[in-house]
């Protein structure tokens, strides 16, 4: 270990660390935070109902990385600080309003307002990570990360900036390279000439606390859904209207079932007792499978806002991208989660991908309706369910319930 990677013994400011003693409950400020980002998705969706071709999709898979990013180390930060002290509330607040401006900056995110959407990505994540640095100071499972990351946090948001003041397509490339410049450094252990790495193992990691954060974010997109589908319905309460409205409502509970019904209790189960290996666990549950599903749950919004524009409307290749396409990238997302963290039922999730993927060019070759491929996107979840609840009444035929830790 070098000079640099050497701390203090004990932590300056141990009234700004959390203790972790268990599943840490989230806080009215983190619930307060996670309010912008209701904003952020709708805007998300709406770019991409207004941008339905390869590049509005790719455009928007690069902005979703991206304020991933900002929100899933923010949920880290509240991981490690406590969001009730007045310094750690004050930086969770400015976070907030640059999530705010950047979330605005979106629908011309890759025209006029490019900048303001990079300028406010640079002050949030190298504010934020500064913030951290000093609360933890003397902390010797938070500081040495911390100190490696910012280097790295600080090249990311120049790049970011650089991005926002070029036009297309170098814009698309140089923020595509900052996402993936940060999956790497974040497996590499924030690589730095004569520095040790971080090892996840290292890591003050409550793994139940990020599993809580991470669900209420994967409500939030739901939540989002449910406004598309109600605010095109509140123009149009026609028998029509009203039957792909339902339609809709069942395609977002069958997504909110398939996640939240049993997965989510063990889930959190598992990262609470999960000791070294939490670090690790939740840098690939949450850092890089969840915002999968999230896109998923984005994307069906865009096919259910689709049906309730047009349920009778003939499924072309673009509408059954999206109406099958979404379902399927969620539950793809969802079956990895499942295996990296319960190792089972992953495979009926796997399986209801294949059946969608399947079924897409075949309602698009037959001339289906829309509404029929949202039934079959809405059967294919159901089935998942259906097989989960199969699974446990066989555990508890056998040899009792399974446990997650298993």
């Amino acid at each position: 270990m070098t000079r640099s990677d050497t701390v203090p013994r004990g932590p300056v400011r141990p009234d700004l660390i959390r203790e972790h003693r268990g599943v840490e409950p989230t806080t009215s400020t983190e619930l307060f935070f996670d309010l912008v980002y209701i904003f952020t998705v709708t805007q998300l969706a709406q770019f991409l109902i207004l941008h339905p071709d390869p590049l509005g999709a790719l455009r928007t898979v690069i902005l979703l990385g991206l304020i991933w990013l900002i929100w899933i180390y923010t949920a880290w930060t509240t991981n490690s600080l406590r969001p009730d002290r007045s310094p750690v509330r004050a930086m969770l607040l400015a976070v907030m309003l640059g999530s705010l401006l950047l979330s605005a900056a979106i629908p011309a995110a890759f025209a006029g307002s490019g900048l303001l959407f990079a300028a406010a990505y640079a002050a949030v994540q190298v504010g934020r990570t500064g913030f951290a640095l000093w609360a933890a100071h003397g902390h010797p499972g938070l500081e040495p990360g911390l100190r490696r990351s910012l280097p790295w946090r600080t090249g990311t948001s120049l790049l970011v900036v650089a991005g926002g003041l070029v036009g297309s397509p170098n814009r698309e490339i140089i923020w595509t390279a900052v996402i993936v410049i940060d999956v790497l450094v974040l497996a590499t252990g924030f690589p730095l000439p004569r520095r040790s790495r971080t090892r996840p193992e290292q890591w003050d990691v409550e793994g139940g606390h990020l599993a809580e954060r991470c669900q209420a974010f994967i409500l939030i997109a739901l939540g989002e859904s449910i406004l598309v589908t109600g605010g095109i319905l509140a123009g149009n309460t026609g028998r029509a209207a009203i039957g792909a409205f339902l339609l809709a409502f069942a395609g977002s509970v069958a997504l909110w079932w398939v996640y939240f019904d049993r997965t989510a209790q063990a889930v959190t189960a598992v990262l609470t007792h999960a000791g070294e290996r939490a670090g690790r666990l939740s840098r690939v549950a949450f850092n890089y499978l969840h915002p999968v599903m999230v896109a998923g749950i984005i994307v069906s919004a865009v096919g259910d806002e689709r049906l309730l524009r047009d349920p009778g409307g003939l499924l072309d290749a673009g509408t059954a991208l999206v109406v099958f396409g979404g379902p399927a990238l969620f539950l793809a997302g969802h079956a990895a989660y499942q295996l990296v963290l319960l190792r089972r039922g992953w495979a009926g999730r796997l399986g209801a991908v294949l059946v969608l993927l399947a079924a897409a060019p075949v309602t698009v070759a037959l001339r289906l309706p829309v509404a029929v491929g949202e039934v079959v996107a809405l059967l294919s979840t159901v089935a998942v369910i259906i097989a989960d609840r199969g699974a446990d009444r066989r555990a508890g035929q056998g040899r009792g319930p399974r446990s997650p830790l298993r």
